[in-house]
């Protein structure tokens, strides 16, 4: 008798299957295990990675619309900023615009005694900024009350010398220079000497001596 020795059937165990949205939650959760994110970048090189991409992007589309391309682009750049430090050098140092009335000389009326007196009291503690500001006030008043210069709120340091040298001419170049000096030191952001200061107070005391010229300046 033959024996049917068939294919012996083996039952199998059906695959164990999640479903997606837990499968999902739980890789998530497995990868935000701190073993996944040792070498993570910091937050501040993200920011930096992303901020110098943005800059790349910036930089690839302003060069695509250059004639000439990147090196086109770079040359743009390199003549704008030879072009800025060109005329840095030409104009200096920009100098605060004078906003206030009284350009010259603060709200409170002062004599020219008391402006002396302040400079003089400046040089001796070495302030030497301040000495020459009160100096070149004291200049100005002192022709004040001699009638050389009529007073009037928001005159200028130049204005002053232009107008004291109509009546004192051989004391023109004088007078602008120590203008010039006090604006450099008043609005150019540049700090005085004891020369300067020297210089401004021989300047007062020549021109308190001084006799003008009445009649003006021949033509």
């Amino acid at each position: 008798m033959m024996s049917t020795g068939g294919l012996i059937t083996r039952a199998t165990t059906p695959p164990v299957t999640t479903p997606r949205d837990p499968a999902r939650e739980a890789a998530e959760r497995e990868l935000s295990e701190p073993l996944y994110h040792a070498n993570d970048p910091s937050l501040l090189q993200r920011a930096l990675d992303r901020f110098w991409e943005a800059v790349g992007a910036l930089f690839e589309r302003a060069s695509g619309a250059t004639p000439g391309g990147t090196l086109g682009l770079l040359a743009v750049l390199a003549v704008t900023v030879l072009a800025a430090a060109a005329l840095w050098w030409r104009l200096g140092t920009p100098r605060r615009a004078a906003t206030g009335a009284d350009v010259l000389f603060g709200d409170r009326t002062r004599t020219a005694a008391d402006h002396r007196a302040t400079a003089d009291a400046h040089a001796a503690a070495g302030r030497w900024t301040e000495a020459v500001q009160e100096r070149m006030r004291a200049v100005v008043r002192s022709l004040e009350e001699r009638t050389l210069l009529d007073p009037r709120p928001g005159r200028t340091a130049d204005e002053a010398a232009a107008e004291a040298a109509r009546s004192l001419p051989d004391h023109a170049t004088a007078l602008r220079a120590a203008a010039r000096a006090f604006d450099d030191v008043t609005y150019g952001g540049r700090t005085a000497d004891a020369d300067t200061y020297a210089r401004l107070r021989a300047l007062d005391l020549t021109l308190d001596r001084a006799k003008p010229l009445l009649t003006g300046p021949t033509a």
